[in-house]
């Protein structure tokens, strides 16, 4: 059945400016835009109202947080896909990269157990059921210090859906834990280790990464490329560092740490991506640069809700307000992250796009959605 219907007295927040108009869906993609405030006949009055193209989510930690809500807590996966689905259509975000760990430490203190393979499977059985509100890709996160990161990349298959590989490497005492105090406070509080368990547990990444880490990164360089994936740097810190993530091909850089590295990112071709609470808070949880002052020294390119999904639209909108230029903010979680991927069909408002669209207004700066539409369906 055809489902035609039309935004009109929209603020139209498109590629490269923000302007009242119209937008008519059809079939779910953009059938047609026009300008003015008038209101054509069966029209939605928006109100003036921003309506903007749905959000593109890159790294989203969200999805475990739903598998395991409380440590050794294992939760029906099924119903934490819908659960996470739900939440993350009603805050705007329509097309989602599902953030999964694969390098499992199954000994020892810190222990981390294998998972992504299976929780892939039932996330696409429930996609092929129809049984999701909004678009997933998977985003496999490859953990350089562990001892089953090469088998886990190869449970997986170019039919997967895997749109990003991720190289991260937490060896204590260097990117994003380069403060071990910071690294220390972490570990206590997420896993209730005492002083020798995490004595015990540092000694041990650092073990894993001699013996393994060079041979673990070439390998997950080598599976993106099997399954093509676009293929993305962790919290990369100092010029080296981002010259070898762009030996590896890397284009994207998930969260530098310092402005040296992103400096080096952009010198480099590589896209930078930070996170919405960064910008929000003020600062990095982990004592890092901060997401503000990339984006004032106009080296931010894209931002990640990373835990926190409703604060991607809001980070947004701050960075509009930052650069004097709405466009331009939701421009990083729309149109640049999509780009970042290969993702032609979304991100923008143009004549053949998805109908992937927010509807929001903004309340004392802070947007307040309205209505989310994926492919042209309201689902939220």
């Amino acid at each position: 059945m055809t489902q035609t219907f039309t935004l009109a007295n929209a603020m139209l927040i498109l590629p490269e400016e923000t302007r009242t108009g119209h937008i008519r869906v059809v079939d779910g993609q953009i059938d047609d835009i026009g300008f003015g405030a008038a209101i054509p006949a069966g029209a939605e009055d928006c109100e003036g109202d921003h309506v903007s193209p749905g959000l593109v989510e890159l790294h989203t930690d969200n999805l475990e947080r739903h598998i395991q809500p409380r440590p050794k807590v294992d939760w029906p996966h099924a119903a934490a896909i819908i659960a996470h689905d739900a939440e993350l259509a009603g805050t705007g975000i329509t097309t989602v990269f599902d953030a999964m760990r694969v390098g499992s430490i199954p000994t020892g203190q810190g222990r981390y157990l294998k998972y992504a393979r299976p929780l892939a499977t039932e996330l696409l059985e429930l996609r092929a059921m129809d049984a999701l509100k909004i678009s997933h890709f998977l985003h496999l996160r490859a953990e350089i210090c562990s001892e089953t990161l090469v088998e886990e990349l190869e449970e997986f298959t170019a039919e997967d859906r895997v749109g990003l590989v991720s190289l991260m490497d937490h060896t204590p005492g260097q990117r994003q834990f380069r403060d071990m105090t910071k690294l220390e406070t972490y570990m206590k509080n997420k896993h209730a280790m005492n002083d020798d368990e995490f004595l015990q547990h540092v000694a041990q990444l650092k073990g894993l990464r001699d013996r393994v880490g060079d041979r673990h990164e070439v390998e997950a360089v080598a599976h993106a490329e099997k399954l093509g994936a676009v293929l993305a740097s962790h919290d990369d810190t100092t010029r080296e560092q981002v010259a070898v993530s762009a030996g590896h091909g890397i284009r994207l850089a998930e969260f530098p740490t310092t402005v040296e590295a992103a400096e080096a990112c952009r010198e480099a071709g590589i896209r930078v991506m930070m996170g919405a609470p960064n910008l929000i808070r003020g600062g990095s949880h982990s004592g890092n640069v901060a997401a503000r002052d990339l984006a004032e020294r106009d080296l931010l390119d894209i931002l990640s809700s990373d835990y926190v999904p409703s604060a991607l639209l809001l980070a947004a909108v701050q960075l509009g307000e930052i650069w004097g230029d709405m466009a331009r903010g939701l421009g990083t979680v729309t149109r640049a992250p999509a780009q970042a991927v290969g993702l032609g069909d979304r991100g923008m408002l143009h004549p053949g796009a998805r109908a992937d669209l927010l509807r929001f207004r903004l309340r004392a700066g802070v947007p307040a959605l309205r209505a989310v539409w994926s492919r042209g369906l309201r689902v939220a």
